[in-house]
């Protein structure tokens, strides 16, 4: 009966150990996976302003992580952690290439039809991966005080390097560009 049940362990054990490296392995596909992207939506919709080897120009300015009126604006003066980053991307409509997948220059006019009427902004990056853009500067964003649409309205459909602060929230990502408040 000891016999038994040693056995009966064993083979439990044994089991249980061989799911664990499953898992394991599976959790580890999933990871190089989603560093590798995602993919391009309707691949066959072409950018036809820059490359992404040859980004058309660039968007954004570096500077501190998070601007001073971020920093005033977070809860106890702390903003949540991020990177100053530079990303290479096609600027997009993020609501109709959710929803539809559509992009590029075929797109670009009611592209940017949608961020006039307030669309959110996106980036696409080669692997598929996708960036919402926004304005840094808090309080000035807030008040109407920033003209990053305007630059994005002009390269939509375009691929641009852009430079700000990388947030990314519960597998949501986010790029905050500085350097567009009016004067």
């Amino acid at each position: 009966m000891k016999v038994f049940k040693l056995a009966a362990v064993a083979a439990t054990l044994v089991l249980g150990l061989g799911t664990l490296l499953l898992a394991q392995d599976k959790m580890h596909k999933m990871d190089k996976m989603s560093k590798k992207g995602p993919g391009i939506l309707q691949p066959q919709m072409k950018v036809e302003g820059g490359s992404y080897a040859a980004p058309m120009g660039k968007l954004g300015t570096a500077g501190d992580v998070w601007s001073a009126t971020t920093n005033g604006a977070s809860v106890d003066g702390k903003p949540n952690k991020a990177m100053t980053s530079t990303v290479t991307g096609e600027i997009l409509d993020f609501s109709c290439y959710m929803q539809i997948g559509k992009h590029g220059e075929k797109h670009r006019s009611c592209a940017q039809k949608c961020f006039t009427a307030g669309q959110p902004i996106g980036l696409l990056t080669e692997d598929g991966n996708m960036y919402m853009l926004m304005e840094e500067e808090h309080d000035p964003r807030r008040d109407g005080m920033t003209d990053f649409r305007k630059a994005a309205i002009e390269h939509t459909a375009h691929i641009m390097e852009v430079t700000g602060t990388v947030s990314k929230q519960a597998g949501f990502s986010a790029l905050y560009v500085q350097g567009y408040t009016k004067k």
